[in-house]
C-alpha cells in the first residue's frame, strides 16, 4: 500500500508490503518503486518490504536541492526511523546504489545486507559515465529540450533496458512516463546526475576511513556486467557477486524470477576474494 511519509524534511511516496524483517528498495531511473512490482509480492511474504519514490522522483517531494547520494542516504534513513525499523536488508538498482552504498558506510549498523546491481560507483575505476550522463549533468538543458517528449525519451531507456528489446509491462511504463511528465520532473530526475560530483567526493571521503563490513551482494546484467561487483572488490569484506543472463537492465522487471533467489538470500555463496568468488559461482561470468 503507497503512502506519505515525512522524513528529512521532505514528504516521501512508499510503497509498504508485508511483515517481519525490513528490505529497503532503491530504485533507479527513469523508474519509480513500480520498478519492484515484480518482486514484492513475494518478498513481502517473509519480509515487510519498503519501496519509496527517491527524492524529487515519482510522487515524493519535488525538493529544491538535496540531489546528491548522501542526502538520497540520509532520506533513506531518516524513512527507516519514521518507520520504527532499526535494521534493514538495503537494495538498490541504477542510480540508488549510490545512496545505498554511502548508508551502508554511514549507518552499518543499520544496514543487515547490501544488495546493489547494474550500476558504477562515480569517482571510482570502472566508472565510464555513457552519453546521457552528460547530457543530463548540463543545467536546464535536457528538461527545456525534453518537455513535450517524455514518452519517447523513457521509451529508450525502458527498450534498451529489456535484454529482447521489447520493453516493460505497459501499465508499469505509462506510470513511468506519468511520473517524469513536465519540466519541474525532469528537473529533478537530471539533478541527481548533476549532483554526482558530490557524490563522488562522499564516496573518496568516507572510503579513506571506512570499508563495508556487511554481506554484500553485487548482480550485473547487461549492460554493466561484472563492473561493480569490480569496483567493490577492494572495499567489501563479505563480497559474492553474479550476472544475470539473458537480462537487461532493468533486472526486477526483465527477470524477476532470477533475481529473486538473490534478494531472499536462497543462493549459496562463499565470500572470498574476487577471484575465488567468481570462480565458485557458476552465474558468475567475468
Amino acid at each position: 500500500m503507497e503512502q506519505l511519509v515525512e522524513a528529512n524534511g521532505i514528504t516521501v511516496n512508499v510503497e509498504i508490503a508485508g511483515d517481519g524483517p525490513a528490505m529497503l528498495l532503491l530504485h533507479g531511473f527513469p523508474h519509480t518503486w513500480q520498478v519492484w512490482s515484480a518482486v514484492i509480492p513475494r518478498l513481502s511474504r517473509t519480509r515487510r518490504v519498503i519501496a519509496p519514490d527517491l527524492r524529487g522522483l515519482g510522487a515524493t517531494t519535488r525538493a529544491a536541492t538535496g540531489y546528491d547520494g548522501g542526502t538520497v542516504a540520509e532520506d533513506a534513513l531518516r524513512l527507516l526511523d519514521a518507520l520504527g525499523e532499526q535494521s534493514a536488508e538495503v537494495v538498490a538498482l541504477d542510480l540508488g546504489v549510490p545512496a545505498a552504498v554511502l548508508l551502508a558506510l554511514r549507518q552499518p549498523g543499520r544496514v543487515r545486507r547490501l544488495v546493489v546491481m547494474e550500476a558504477s560507483l562515480p569517482g571510482r575505476d570502472g566508472f565510464t559515465p555513457p552519453w546521457w550522463f552528460g547530457f543530463h549533468a548540463v543545467p536546464g538543458l535536457a528538461e527545456t529540450v525534453l518537455t513535450g517528449h517524455e514518452g519517447e525519451y523513457l521509451d529508450f531507456f525502458l527498450r534498451s533496458g529489456t535484454y529482447d528489446g521489447g520493453g516493460i509491462d505497459p501499465e508499469v511504463r505509462d506510470a513511468f512516463v506519468a511520473a517524469y511528465a513536465g519540466k519541474e520532473s525532469l528537473w529533478s530526475a537530471f539533478e541527481h546526475y548533476r549532483g554526482m560530483p558530490v557524490t563522488a567526493a562522499q564516496l573518496a571521503a568516507e572510503l579513506r576511513t571506512r570499508r563495508l563490513a556487511m554481506p554484500v551482494t553485487a548482480i550485473g546484467a547487461r549492460p554493466v556486467g561484472d563492473t561493480l561487483y569490480r569496483q567493490l572488490t577492494p572495499i567489501a569484506d563479505d563480497l559474492t557477486g553474479h550476472v544475470i543472463e539473458d537480462c537487461g537492465h532493468i533486472i526486477p522487471l526483465d527477470r524477476p524470477e532470477a533475481l529473486l533467489p538473490y534478494l531472499e538470500n536462497a543462493v549459496p555463496t562463499t565470500p572470498s576474494s574476487a577471484r575465488a568468488s567468481a570462480a565458485g559461482d557458476p552465474d558468475f561470468a567475468l
